[in-house]
């Protein structure tokens, strides 16, 4: 990925001096086309590489608006009336508009179609969120009552994700995994023993996801797990029973830094530590 600092535009190149007559010396007029053809080069690799600019797209927007002030400001304070000051004026404003004009989804395209046929084939337990990258499992259909166990169709759908996370077009992708619950207290003294919280229950139920994904072959450099609890519903719960929906697991898929794809291709995936023991499925 080009670092911010490549897109810099210092000012000095702009605020040229010019001579008492008003007219600009080829010199000049050089370092000027040289900076507008940069302008273009760097629009380029922007377009080539979309989905890894997208970090840097503010700092892109704000650069080159910050160029076009001061040429502007150049051509106030100088009176600058040149038929090709004035195209490269023109042609640099369009620069900035076709950069404001890029179109950044949350995943590539092949990558959200595979991920929507997924979550077509599990209509009860996933659902997607294209713009938002985000693959969300219903923990009724995937574990069982206060059990952080995925049950074999969970298990079964996570093994097919892991093929699309290992897909190229998933490749430079990081995974993060969200648990949530509602806000039922665990009451039954088994379940207490293994997740004492929500709170610890919502990420005892994202390892599994994540031992699930690394299990299949995912990078376990590119899996984060968290845990929510209660404190994040997505609808109020009701006084008694809890919301179902508030009861979910959230998988979000991220640009990774540069230097974790890497890291992340040359790591061997293995499974994360198991969170089970051997006391049997606890009821909530």
């Amino acid at each position: 990925m080009r670092g911010p600092t490549k897109l810099v535009f210092a000012s000095a190149i702009f605020a040229l001096p010019m001579t008492l007559g008003g007219c600009v010396q080829q010199d000049q007029y050089d370092q000027l086309k040289m900076a507008n053809l940069s302008l273009k080069e760097q629009l380029v690799d922007v377009e080539g590489e979309r989905d890894e600019a997208k970090a840097n797209l503010d700092t892109v927007r704000e650069h080159l608006t910050k160029a076009t002030t001061e040429l502007n400001g150049v051509k106030q304070r100088y009176n600058l009336v040149d038929a090709d000051l004035q195209k490269m004026l023109a042609d640099n404003d369009a620069l900035l508009q076709r950069v404001k004009g890029l179109d950044f989804g949350a995943l590539p395209e092949v990558l959200s179609q595979e991920l929507t046929d997924l979550a077509a084939q599990h209509p009860d337990m996933l659902s997607f969120d294209p713009k938002r990258g985000m693959l969300r499992f219903a923990s009724d259909f995937t574990f069982a009552l206060g059990s952080a166990d995925l049950n074999s169709s969970a298990a079964a759908s996570l093994n097919s994700l892991a093929k699309i996370l290992n897909s190229p077009a998933a490749s430079k992708f990081q995974v993060k995994i969200d648990g949530h619950t509602d806000n039922v207290r665990i009451a039954q003294a088994q379940t207490r023993q293994m997740h004492p919280t929500n709170w610890h229950l919502s990420v005892h139920r994202s390892i599994s996801v994540g031992t699930a994904l690394t299990g299949a072959g995912v990078s376990p450099v590119r899996v984060q797990v968290a845990g929510y609890g209660e404190y994040r519903p997505v609808v109020p719960n009701p006084p008694r029973g809890g919301a179902a929906q508030n009861r979910r697991v959230e998988i979000f898929l991220m640009p990774m830094p540069e230097g974790h794809v890497a890291m992340a291709t040359n790591a061997i995936a293995s499974p994360a530590p198991t969170i089970n023991d051997d006391q049997g499925e606890p009821m909530k």
